[in-house]
């Protein structure tokens, strides 16, 4: 599979680069993003994937988390998407923030016209650690996946429902309960039409009860973010870990909100709990 380089820089002894290819799952160019620490030429890493929210870009967590350092401390490759296919013309993908382009919500769309383009779920987690495993110095199968908001909804969902594949799993303010709140109404009622039944395997909340992740997962909730009563509801997927007897880290920290400056604050922690568990 053919890759362009967009950008290559050194960071922290390693590098950080942008890179594109031709995607068959979303039928379109997709970009992604990958950290490769110091050493990893001569010894493979494991591979931790990250899940940016709406309206992120493959480069927003890279430029604003805070993490390369601690990834090059790990050994840590890391690698992000981008939150959506781009570019497509289909009615209403650029008409609001929350759905449609830079909302691809993780998923593989059933409904027309979205069917065909938005597999944001299939590429991540197929098409994309194939050509990071092909391409990249990592070492195929030890994966880890985690997110943000959106993508921390994504990255429960993935590890959730593919924990043969993904040793790891954590999230910063994920929508944990997206069949009952308003981003998870409008993105799955228009990927995934009026069936409700339909929505049951998108939602972490719901998956948990049917197969908890055989390892802990980490989460952490800023209890002055603006969309946690509304939108996110990790009550949720508390009940839900203790009715599937998950074992679930949800820590809740009084004063923050849902921004990047969140993320900084305790990035240190996620990269540490993934690196753990994927044995660097």
């Amino acid at each position: 599979m053919s890759v362009t380089v967009r950008s290559e820089q050194a960071c922290f002894g390693g590098t950080i680069g942008v890179y594109s290819h031709a995607s068959r799952e979303t039928g379109t160019e997709m970009r992604f993003s990958v950290f490769v620490p110091p050493g990893a030429a001569a010894r493979p890493r494991p591979a931790l994937y990250f899940l940016a929210g709406l309206t992120c870009t493959e480069e927003t967590f890279m430029i604003k988390a805070g993490a390369l350092r601690h990834a090059a401390d790990h050994g840590l490759v890391l690698v992000a998407p981008d939150t959506s296919p781009r570019g497509l013309g289909l009615p209403g993908e650029d008409d609001s923030w929350d759905f449609g382009t830079g909302a691809g919500f993780y998923l593989d769309a059933e409904a027309e016209p979205w069917r065909p383009h938005y597999r944001m779920y299939s590429y991540v987690t197929r098409e994309l650690p194939a050509l990071i495993e092909a391409g990249f110095p990592v070492q195929a199968g030890r994966r880890g996946v985690f997110g943000h908001s959106m993508g921390g909804h994504g990255a429960l969902v993935i590890g959730l429902r593919n924990s043969e594949a993904y040793r790891s799993v954590s999230a910063f303010a994920p929508i944990c309960n997206p069949v009952a709140v308003p981003w998870g109404e409008k993105a799955f009622g228009n990927y995934l039409g009026p069936d409700r039944s339909r929505w049951t395997a998108w939602d972490a909340s719901l998956l948990m009860r049917q197969r908890p992740f055989p390892d802990s997962i980490l989460v952490d909730q800023g209890m002055k973010d603006q969309f946690l009563d509304t939108q996110l509801r990790p009550e949720a997927l508390e009940a839900s870990a203790a009715a599937a007897g998950q074992k679930l880290m949800l820590r809740r920290h009084e004063g923050y909100d849902h921004s990047y400056w969140f993320i900084q604050s305790f990035i240190a922690d996620h990269l540490a709990w993934h690196a753990e568990r994927l044995g660097t």
